[in-house]
């Protein structure tokens, strides 16, 4: 009948990270930052808790004496994603 939603998904932020990241090949954190209006601190656990899941890669880098931090969606996350959206959809019919 209700299928298991994947708690790791099931927060807004995090959910909101995960569509932005199918729509682009990858996005840094000023432009998640933005898209989401979260905090910087708030946004920052949130990508950690995705990348210790495998559901996104991020690079960390510098641009000049700037870091710059940049996530892409993997295929387990892609996986997780519309397993999600299958899940939700038991809810809704």
């Amino acid at each position: 009948m209700f299928k298991d939603l994947d708690p790791l998904l099931h927060s807004q932020l995090r959910l909101a990270v995960m569509s932005i990241l199918l729509s682009v090949e990858e996005a840094d954190f000023v432009f998640l930052k933005k898209q989401t209006d979260a905090t910087s601190g708030n946004l920052s656990v949130q990508i950690d808790k995705l990348n210790e899941a495998g559901y996104i890669q991020v690079t960390k880098t510098f641009q000049g004496k700037m870091p710059r931090t940049v996530c892409k969606i993997t295929a387990k996350g892609i996986n997780a994603f519309d397993t999600y959206v299958k899940n939700l959809q038991t809810y809704i019919k």
